[in-house]
Formats: structure tokens, sequence, C-alpha cells
């Protein structure tokens, strides 16, 4: 009976140990992709500063073809919004909070089922004969030692949904 005791205070201590060390650890993680697309910035703004035509390109509509989507606010650019409910991808709501086109998109992202929110942006910047497109979110993961920990995996996570999307962007981009 004694060694159940000494193994409850083992995990006990365990937990302690790795909620104190979530405290080191950053309080905020940066994704960040980029790609070179062989169109004119012009020929991309459109689809990305305009939340309905997300879905021709966007990696998670991609996984989750059924998701509901909602939209409201401006048709493009700042002000525009939408909410998704999936199965698969969660429920969640993105804001364009600022534009400058064909240069840049900030954004806010709200995921419901976690309880959290990130910002991010779009820049689009020249790059030969074609845009340079990077897609950044930055996460604030605040004082939960759980998010902590969970950031260390963000990138992991967050990064190949980026890449797929930069390369169903492009193929967007040059099919019109």
């Amino acid at each position: 009976m004694r060694w159940i005791f000494n193994v409850i205070k083992a995990l006990l201590l365990l937990l302690v140990v790795l909620a104190a060390a979530a405290f080191l650890l950053p309080e905020r993680r940066l994704v960040e992709r980029s790609r070179e697309i062989a169109a004119p910035p012009e020929r991309i703004w459109p689809l990305i500063a305009e939340p309905r035509r997300w879905t021709a390109w966007s990696p998670w509509y991609a996984k989750d073809p059924a998701m509901t989507l909602t939209y409201d606010g401006a048709a493009s650019g700042a002000g525009a919004q939408w909410r998704w409910d999936s199965a698969s991808q969660g429920r969640g709501q993105m804001r364009f909070d600022s534009a400058e086109a064909p240069r840049r998109l900030g954004y806010t992202l709200v995921f419901e089922d976690m309880g959290t929110q990130a910002t991010g942006e779009f820049r689009l910047e020249p790059a030969g004969a074609g845009t340079r497109v990077v897609w950044m979110l930055d996460s604030q993961l605040g004082h939960n030692p759980v998010m902590r920990w969970f950031g260390l995996a963000l990138d992991r996570l967050v990064g190949p949904d980026f890449d797929a999307g930069l390369r169903r962007l492009e193929s967007a981009a040059l099919a019109r």
C-alpha cells in the first residue's frame, strides 16, 4: 500500500514540475511561411481579401468541404468576417482588421473550442516578376501552462497547413 502512496506523490511532483517549467516556455509563438507565386499582387489579393474566395484555396476547407461557413461585415478587406463550424476543424471565427491593398491584410482568429485567440497577417511583396506571399500567425499563449506546452508544437501543427494553403493559393492565382 505504501508504494501506491509513493507513486501518487511522484505523479503530483511531476505535475508541479511540468506546470512550473511551463512558465519558462515562451508566452508567444509565431508561425510563418512564404511562397513565391508567379502572379502580380493584384491577382492574388482578391483571393485572400474576400472571405468567400477562401474555399478555393483554404487548407482547412479542403480537409472538410462540408464545414458550415457564415459571412458578415464587408465583402472584402477590413471589416470582412466569417465563422466556421466543422466536425474535424472545430468552431471559430476570423475577422480582417486591416487592409492595405494589395500589400498587407491583418486578421484576428478566435478558436471557440479552445477558448483562444490569435492575430496574423498576409504580406504580398514584389519578387522578380511575381509576388512573395508571407502568411503569419501570432499566438499569445498567456499564463495557461497547458497552452504554453501546446505552443511548442504549434509550428509543426499549423506550418504544414500554411504550406498547403500557399500551394493551393498559387494554383488558384495562376488559374485565373
